[in-house]
């Protein structure tokens, strides 16, 4: 492919830096994740944002999340419409053949994508409107959410919890999510990272409120 280049010189450092320490220390469980499959305890969906690490925030090892990221950690309701939908095919994956106990949606601070839903909601973005952004609607997922924090003193943060709601509202519209939660195989959970201070709070079902951990 001749628009296709080289890999930058700092990734192919950082690999073989990676190969002769990480992968070398821990190359038996490497090959045992190889000839055994993938048994992950957990989906993850968390937002595309660089800044949040989830395998570092829950200390987690290869093998251990089935992780799934988005602009915005969104996940759409359940729409078999024939189009394409990356999410929904990763929770179906998740679900049925990986059979993962839990589904954890990770929203978190200065989250761009919610920003934007926030600003098209109030008339600040003409660019998201446009119906050839896929980014735009992308964030229509989140739209409807505005009437619920439209008042909140502060707006951003309130609206990245929204989006976490609004994503494990979605989730029960999957008829397989449905089932699993009500036979007790799968359990749902919401938590916004504050990238800051490396705060993480959860949604607690009691007060559908989100409280430091």
């Amino acid at each position: 492919m001749e628009f296709v280049r080289p890999l930058p010189t700092f990734l192919v450092q950082r690999f073989q830096g990676w190969k002769a320490t990480a992968y070398a220390e821990n190359s038996a469980w490497y090959r045992r994740l190889a000839t055994e499959g993938q048994r992950p305890r957990a989906m993850i969906i968390a937002c595309c944002d660089s800044r949040v690490h989830v395998t570092s925030i829950f200390g987690a090892d290869q093998g251990e999340f089935f992780i799934h990221r988005n602009i915005a950690n969104l996940v759409p309701p359940y729409e078999p419409d024939g189009n394409q939908h990356g999410t929904s095919a990763a929770v179906e994956y998740a679900v049925t053949a990986l059979k993962v106990a839990h589904i954890v949606v990770v929203g978190h601070s200065r989250c761009g994508g919610v920003q934007g839903c926030l600003d098209m909601c109030e008339g600040r973005a003409p660019e998201l409107e446009d119906q050839t952004s896929f980014v735009g609607r992308w964030m229509d997922i989140l739209r409807p959410g505005y009437e619920a924090i439209k008042d909140a003193e502060n707006k951003p943060e309130a609206f990245e919890k929204e989006a976490i709601r609004t994503s494990l509202r979605n989730l029960m519209t999957f008829p397989f999510v449905e089932k699993a939660v009500a036979a007790r195989q799968l359990s749902l959970h919401g938590v916004w990272n504050e990238i800051a201070e490396g705060g993480l709070e959860h949604l607690d079902p009691a007060t559908d409120e989100f409280a430091a951990i």
